[in-house]
């Protein structure tokens, strides 16, 4: 388990905050080393930061001594260097509309201080995140231009000398959403190896795991020696305190579920799913591709582009009639759409062009049933029968109230699963990478045939552990464990 170390310059600098043992000078630190020798979440917060200065080697010596040190030297160069972080067209809209209700036209710039990715103007919330993850870093003078796009001008990073008595209890609190470790008091109770972070989304419709398999999660984690933690979105600045992360929320690229795992990898965490496998599997064209190209059976498909689609004939006479059509990253049957002649066909690509300028078109290949395997670092964990939903080609039939209704669904001891659909289906996950998988298979006259890999598959209690119980949630845990022992080694 990490332990929070605040560095300064001189500790006379903390007078205006609560006592805590979690603070040291950069000088004791340079000297004295890690002499736990369990990794610190390392808060500098030195005066200079600039190349070769005190400040600068306590962060470069604590990623050399392997703990999680803000700011890194990474984004001290590049704030040095004067890098500008490029922000998202929706986060440029929102920073405009900011400047713009200053109503000072003449006004060239605004300035905004950014604390562990909080600040004081509510509306700029989402931009003030944004810069954090980009550029971790306890606190930061953002400098905008007063223009339409691209208004990051310039960054500076703060020091505690430079605050005014607002600001420091802006800092504070800033400093305590982000680590409660700071001022809580030592347990009682024995301390975990590890903190593992869960994300996930309580108002989402489809989630991969039910409240019920989240629970499950932490109390074995709990037994495990791991302190698991359920997190969503407003709790991604916290991210840096955990050891790994573990996303139980429908992943999609341009999503905070991809950037999360980005900034997760990228901070030599242990992440299922890691980004890798967010952008193999989310993809179902460029999944195709991979699998055709290693040889593993796929139902027929055909790529079709909306600036020149091919006419319904031309598909049907290479794929037979009639024809599933997907967008590349739908999920839950979303955006897959099955026509039976020229008619649909043509509003069907129409209706999916809104979203996507390729589609794949497939054979259809219809069956009572899919089978998931689940695998993890190329080991099947379980298997499971999903039944289409009831009048209804597809597991989840969409209805236009919004509701999605669902087939039923049989565990199935892996003993008692054909043999090609496990060999097929782990051999499927591994062109993916070493995570959790959910693969799709169809079973036609003795032959398997892969629907698709999915990176974030269901675990949901009372479905996917009907056979394993308790021992399915310890299995997954006792991966992110293992990686993490590894690491430590």
């Amino acid at each position: 388990m990490q332990s929070t170390l605040i560095l300064l310059d001189s500790l006379t600098q903390w007078k205006p905050y609560y006592e805590t043992e979690t603070i040291t000078t950069a000088a004791e630190y340079l000297q004295s080393g890690n002499i736990s020798k369990k990794p610190y979440l390392v808060i500098n917060l030195c005066d200079k930061l600039n190349y070769h200065s005190e400040g600068y080697y306590c962060s470069l010596l604590a990623q050399a001594r392997g703990d999680k040190v803000l700011p890194d030297v990474d984004v001290l160069n590049r704030i040095e260097s004067g890098a500008i972080t490029r922000m998202e067209e929706n986060l440029q809209k929102i920073c405009y509309r900011w400047i713009q209700s200053h109503n000072q036209p003449e006004q060239e710039s605004f300035s905004l201080d950014v604390y562990f990715g909080t600040c004081e103007v509510p509306e700029m919330a989402k931009v003030a995140r944004f810069i954090f993850e980009q550029l971790p870093c306890p606190m930061l003078r953002v400098t905008f231009a007063n223009r339409q796009k691209n208004q990051i001008d310039s960054l500076s990073i703060l020091s505690l000398n430079e605050l005014s008595d607002e600001q420091q209890d802006l800092f504070a609190q800033a400093l305590d959403n982000f680590s409660k470790k700071v001022w809580r008091q030592p347990r009682s109770h024995k301390v975990g190896r590890f903190d593992l972070a869960i994300l996930y989304d309580p108002e989402e419709k489809l989630p991969p795991s039910n409240r019920g398999a989240l629970n499950k999660f932490i109390a074995q984690a709990k037994k495990m020696n791991i302190n698991a933690e359920l997190v969503t979105e407003d709790d991604t600045t916290r991210l840096l305190e955990f050891d790994a992360l573990f996303i139980r929320q429908t992943t999609s690229l341009n999503h905070i579920t991809y950037a999360l795992a980005q900034k997760a990898r990228a901070a030599d965490m242990v992440v299922i799913d890691d980004p890798v496998s967010i952008i193999r599997c989310t993809n179902k064209v460029y999944l195709k591709e991979l699998l055709d190209r290693e040889g593993i059976p796929t139902p027929k498909s055909k790529l079709l582009f909306k600036q020149k689609p091919s006419s319904f004939k031309e598909v049907a006479d290479e794929l037979g009639s009639p024809i599933v059509l997907k967008v590349p990253d739908g999920s839950f049957s979303v955006g897959v759409i099955k026509v039976n002649n020229e008619q649909e066909y043509l509003e069907a690509i129409e209706s999916l062009s809104k979203s996507s300028s390729i589609f794949l078109a497939q054979e259809f290949l219809p069956t009572s049933y899919d089978w998931r395997i689940g695998v993890i670092n190329g080991e099947a964990l379980y298997a499971c029968k999903y039944f289409m939903a009831r009048g209804h080609w597809q597991i989840y039939n969409h209805q236009d109230n919004g509701k999605p209704k669902s087939g039923s669904f049989e565990t199935v001891p892996l003993s008692k699963v054909p043999k090609h659909v496990v060999r097929n289906a782990v051999r499927a996950a591994s062109l993916i990478g070493k995570g959790l998988y959910g693969v799709d298979v169809k079973e036609i006259d003795g032959r398997s045939v892969i629907i698709e890999v999915n990176d974030n598959p269901s675990i949901d209690q009372g479905v996917e552990d009907a056979i394993l119980g308790d021992e399915l949630y310890r299995l997954i845990l006792r991966e992110f464990a293992d990686r993490l022992e590894q690491k430590r080694r």
